[in-house]
């Protein structure tokens, strides 16, 4: 990918080194100064996005330790989406990621290729780079994220040969393969009709018609309970309500009630009943 002025992401990306008790050393501002370039000035597709049509995003790396040029910690990504005639932001994207191991030398280079693997540093951040642009543009058009998301498949594929945790099948129910494989599958096709639907039939609409705004998340909400009978508890599933139950609970707490406000909460908490504590406040 080229540099350009065209980029698609406003991210902010913070390296956090205080697990280590040698947060002084440079090598975690270089890295951080290095990471935040690379998202953010990279052209990561051919589509043009205004100023004001760039991604809001983060990446929260923890380093827990480190030996030389080998680091361990976590990411925590996030990103967002502006709601429709408004100045108000939804969350569309939450998730932390525990099996990030890379090794990294000060002040080299980081480009990604699309065909190639060249470190895990590059491939878990890309991926989650494409990952983003996929979900934000599912909210935007039904299944509008499929081309990022297959892209990100290149990257779990071409990252395998790395042998770094994260990247296969046997590597547990909250990888990064298995949350790629997810979003490809047939079977989890209700979450990503849910994007577009709580979104742009939805949210997108709620200045102008709040109850029926109000109908189209009851409704995506919905298409995610026929998913969990299908398959309960799935990772997409706790993905979205990780990056939304606050913004459900806010949703129907005030303004004109739904008619089928006892059936919503049902469906909350038969998809979602650890956030049972939300739920009790929709009126």
């Amino acid at each position: 990918m080229q540099l350009s002025t065209a980029q698609q992401l406003n991210c902010e990306i913070i390296v956090n080194a205080e697990q280590t008790g040698q947060t002084n050393l440079s090598v975690f501002k270089t890295l951080e100064r290095s990471l935040n370039e690379f998202v953010n000035q990279t052209t990561w597709t051919d589509q043009n996005f205004q100023n004001h049509e760039r991604i809001n995003c983060s990446m929260f790396i923890t380093i827990n330790s480190f030996e030389g040029e080998n680091f361990n910690g976590t990411i925590q990504v996030q990103s967002s989406r502006p709601i429709y005639g408004t100045s108000l932001i939804s969350p569309v994207f939450n998730f932390n990621d525990e099996q990030f191991s890379f090794s990294y030398r000060e002040y080299q280079p980081l480009n990604y290729s699309q065909n190639t693997f060249s470190s895990n540093l590059i491939s878990v951040v890309s991926f989650y780079v494409y990952t983003i642009l996929g979900m934000d543009a599912d909210t935007f058009s039904p299944d509008g994220g499929t081309a990022y998301f297959e892209e990100a498949n290149r990257i779990v594929t071409n990252a395998q040969q790395g042998n770094s945790q994260g990247w296969t099948g046997a590597d547990g129910q909250r990888s990064r393969f298995r949350l790629n494989a997810d979003l490809l599958a047939n079977t989890y096709a209700e979450y990503r009709t849910a994007l577009y639907k709580y979104h742009r039939l939805g949210l997108d609409v709620m200045h102008e018609d709040i109850l029926t705004g109000k109908m189209l998340v009851a409704e995506a909400i919905n298409d995610l309970e026929v998913m969990n009978n299908r398959r309960n508890n799935s990772l997409l599933l706790r993905t979205f309500l990780d990056a939304k139950a606050d913004e459900i609970t806010s949703i129907y707490s005030a303004g004109p009630p739904v008619n089928d406000r006892e059936e919503l909460i049902e469906s909350l908490n038969n998809i979602a009943p650890r956030y049972a504590r939300n739920w009790r406040n929709i009126q």
